[in-house]
């Protein structure tokens, strides 16, 4: 995936049930959903393979986890499962 340059960064969109997941979030869950986000979203080649499906990204960090695709051309990063602690 390429790396963003130039303030680009790929579009962010939720599918079920990520969806519904972040819908019961805090407002401090949802500020830390956030953050994550913006680091996934500044590199999203940097975050490890998912342990077994490689198609998918798997970033934990901080009692954050989020299980996301990206598209071909790194623009769409498709979120499939969140979960804050």
């Amino acid at each position: 995936m390429p790396k963003h340059s130039h303030g680009r960064r790929p579009r962010i969109v939720f599918i079920e049930p990520a969806e519904t997941q972040i819908r019961g979030l805090s407002t401090v869950q949802a500020a830390q959903l956030d953050a994550a986000l913006n680091e996934i979203a500044a590199d999203p080649a940097d975050v490890k393979a998912h342990a077994t499906a490689s198609a998918l990204c798997d970033y934990q960090h901080s009692g954050v986890r989020i299980v996301f695709f990206a598209t071909a051309l790194g623009s769409i990063l498709i979120i499939t499962y969140v979960e804050v602690d």
